[in-house]
């Protein structure tokens, strides 16, 4: 009998990429065999940014497959990426099975994918090997993908998930918050007019997904989305997974991160630092990314701010006249960081944040207040969460041409870091959630439950 052997497979983006990963190396630890499958495109960033190879003799191993797009096609491009992956990966992933099993003599025991990555579950179940879906972000929106056809039914939506109602709010439950219907995931993915209809009809599979596989497992935890637990029963929660699980420097990032921003950190005094990152996705134009720089600088305070290469239109960061003279040691400017490692820092006050899941999920594991800034997807759930449930962060509002003020970005830091009950309850939040994955927490029985059937 050989060991347990795990194929996982994320969805082909940052933020689904990185939870997987952590996963992953929990389960290493546990002693199963993971092979880890990323596209082409995306493995060799995530070993360019390791900067070092992966242990071979290890029990994580990392292997691609193509995602049927040419070099320099734009994989920001969600919908276009997601039809070629349909049209390719089931024909990929069924010879990367056959192959793998033809070579190790730990043959695959369990396929764990993204639920995104349906298909490579439908692929698994035809070759009748176990199948494990993975939801990396709120169980709640799981329920809303989940409830599409009531939505239907009840007239909110058409059957191209268009709503019919554009101000009445969606609410699943009495208990559970309520989603303005334009910001219903599959309308703000991106700006191809072909992708809302397309994304609707990929995000239905996802019905049938969590129906025929053996687990669903969610980066989430019972304390901070009890109701959300309840709508999807078979829904378990497993997080939210923390960053010191890594096994050395490997986390699945596209980017290398840059560390000297901790020693700056360390020169700062405690509680005063503003940290600024928005994922891999957000992009501005010129004019709100001069707001922003102008806001952070009149707040006054030290800010840490991630600036990655493709964050403006345009090739360059066009920074206000002078900003760079007039901020000085005021600030650290990064193009990727060690965002768990910050967050964890004594010196941070709060996070200015784009509201991605595996963000929100490390502010609150490190009781980091928030000010909210989503841009798209499932972000603005996110954001009514830190704001409306948790109670631990605020919204930033846009002026009527939509652009966030450098006067409303330093209004609402001084706010958020002014009233001490948004710390308060911050702290409160991460040791909630902190005893869900310690021993005998919700989550951490869960987790053991998982690993003891894998070695069944």
């Amino acid at each position: 009998m050989g060991k347990p052997h795990v194929v996982v497979i994320p969805y082909p983006a940052q933020g689904h990429v990185i939870p997987l990963m952590e996963l992953s190396q929990n389960l290493a630890k546990q002693g199963i065999k993971i092979s880890f499958v990323n596209t082409v495109f995306n493995h060799k960033r995530v070993l360019d940014a390791f900067g070092e190879k992966v242990d071979e003799n290890g029990l994580l191993h990392l292997l691609s497959v193509p995602d049927g797009l040419e070099d320099g096609e734009d994989r920001n491009q969600l919908g276009k990426l997601t039809e070629s992956l349909c049209q390719v990966m089931p024909t990929q992933l069924n010879e990367l099975i056959h192959k793998v099993n033809g070579s190790d003599d730990d043959k695959i025991s369990c396929v764990l994918a993204d639920i995104s990555m349906g298909l490579a579950l439908d692929v698994a179940a035809e070759l009748g090997i176990p199948t494990v879906g993975f939801w990396p972000t709120a169980v709640l929106q799981l329920a809303v993908l989940l409830r599409v056809p009531k939505l239907i039914d009840d007239g909110l939506i058409d059957e191209n998930g268009t709503p019919l109602m554009k101000h009445k709010m969606i609410q699943l439950s009495p208990m559970t918050l309520s989603i303005h219907p334009m910001n219903l995931v599959w309308l703000n993915i991106d700006d191809s007019p072909s992708t809302p209809k397309f994304m609707f009809d990929f995000q239905l599979r996802k019905y049938k997904v969590v129906e025929t596989t053996d687990w669903v497992l969610c980066n989430s935890s019972l304390e901070l989305e009890l109701q959300g637990f309840n709508l999807v029963p078979k829904a378990l929660p497993i997080g939210p997974f923390l960053a010191t699980n890594r096994l050395g420097n490997l986390s699945g990032n596209f980017w290398l991160e840059d560390p000297t921003c901790l020693q700056w950190l360390d020169q700062q005094s405690p509680g005063s630092v503003i940290y600024v990152a928005f994922g891999s996705f957000t992009v501005f134009d010129q004019i709100q990314f001069q707001e922003l720089a102008l806001g952070l600088e009149i707040t006054e305070r030290p800010f840490l701010w991630v600036v990655r290469e493709d964050i403006t239109k345009g090739k360059h960061h066009n920074y206000p006249k002078g900003f760079n003279e007039r901020v000085g040691n005021q600030c650290r400017i990064v193009s990727w960081a060690p965002q768990a490692a910050v967050l964890g820092h004594s010196s941070i006050a709060c996070f200015i944040s784009h509201c991605g899941w595996n963000s929100t999920m490390e502010g609150v594991s490190n009781g980091v207040p928030f000010l909210c800034w989503p841009y798209f997807a499932d972000q603005f759930l996110n954001e009514s969460y830190i704001s409306d449930i948790w109670k631990l962060g605020l919204k930033l509002q846009k002026d009527e041409g939509g652009i966030i003020r450098k006067e409303e970005i330093k209004s609402k830091v001084e706010q958020l870091v002014g009233e001490e009950n948004f710390k308060t309850r911050a702290i409160e939040l991460k040791q909630m959630v902190t005893k869900s994955v310690g021993d005998g927490g919700s989550s951490d029985k869960v987790f053991k439950n998982f690993v003891q059937w894998l070695k069944l």
